[in-house]
């Protein structure tokens, strides 16, 4: 259809010798598309999430794809709305997630975990052997969504990952499978775990989504969060059972909001009956005491 709509999630750790040059054009191909999103470059390779209409997608692919270096990219396609992105980013970082580890930093090129399919990660669970799912993700992400007895490390940020590692100090000898929304932080998450004496660690291929896609409202409880404008998404027609709960009340929701509070602004879960009647809602008694808020209109686009 002329004006249906696709989203892109994708990334590769390929080594870019002018990150400059590959910005620029980038930069030049998707505002000649009229493409929306999320576009991270560095000298590791990479990463992104991008909306358009189908056309311009098919386009943007054909064009990507036929660079040398991503032509191995496992790119994920979704419809879309033209609402996912309020604009286009392009970005230069010296990290594709952003580890912080100075001269040790890991190269998912010479260590990274083993990759287990979805159909692999699937076998497991219905096997019953014994393996961890370690979920990679904030803590935000993961209270909407996650794996069944997976476990969460204190992150509420990846770069966190370095700090409390210390929590996982009981899995050094046992199965681990680590999980990301598309696969990217597991890249660098699972050989960050194997640099430091993890024995057998392995990451899920293609991400949550890909599992999902395959295996919808199976061992992925709820839905899984995805930074655009449709916050989560459950390929499954909505028939999950929703886990999250209100952080103030204890209702279900996969409503997210940021705390009103513009010194704190947290992204958390709230439902529609929580906010104040002017549409403010805050994470905290200590952060509506503080009173220097702004007010926000709850719903599930309101995110950046």
């Amino acid at each position: 259809m002329e004006n249906s709509y696709s989203i892109l999630l994708f990334y590769n750790y390929v080594a870019i010798d002018n990150p400059d040059q590959l910005h620029l054009d980038q930069l030049s191909l998707c505002k000649r598309l009229n493409l929306k999103g999320r576009i991270i470059v560095a000298h590791e390779g990479i990463n992104a999430t991008l909306e358009g209409k189908d056309s311009m997608i098919d386009e943007y692919l054909a064009e990507f794809l036929a660079d040398p270096r991503f032509v191995d990219t496992d790119i994920k396609r979704d419809s879309g709305t033209g609402n996912a992105f309020p604009k286009l980013s392009v970005k230069i970082r010296s990290e594709l997630v952003s580890l912080h580890l100075d001269n040790s930093d890991i190269n998912p090129k010479t260590l990274t975990g083993k990759r287990v399919t979805p159909d692999e990660l699937h076998a497991l669970y219905e096997s019953g052997a014994e393996f961890t799912v370690v979920d990679m993700r904030n803590e935000y992400e993961y209270q909407s969504g996650h794996f069944r007895g997976a476990r969460l490390p204190a992150l509420k940020h990846f770069r966190d990952l370095p700090n409390v590692i210390s929590e996982l100090e009981d899995l050094k000898d046992k199965k681990i499978v680590t999980v990301c929304t598309g696969g990217v932080r597991c890249e660098k998450a699972s050989g960050y775990l194997l640099s430091q004496g993890f024995k057998d660690v392995s990451q899920l291929d293609g991400g949550i989504v890909s599992y999902m896609k395959r295996y919808p409202n199976q061992h992925f409880l709820g839905s899984l969060y995805v930074f655009d404008g449709r916050v989560s998404v459950s390929y499954d027609d909505g028939n999950h059972t929703v886990i999250g709960t209100c952080a103030l009340c204890g209702a279900a929701t996969e409503t997210y909001a940021n705390c009103s509070n513009l010194n704190c602004h947290d992204h958390f879960l709230v439902c529609d009956a929580c906010p104040d009647h002017d549409g403010s809602v805050y994470c905290s008694t200590s952060c509506k005491a503080q009173n220097t808020s702004v007010p926000l209109s709850l719903s599930n686009n309101n995110l950046f």
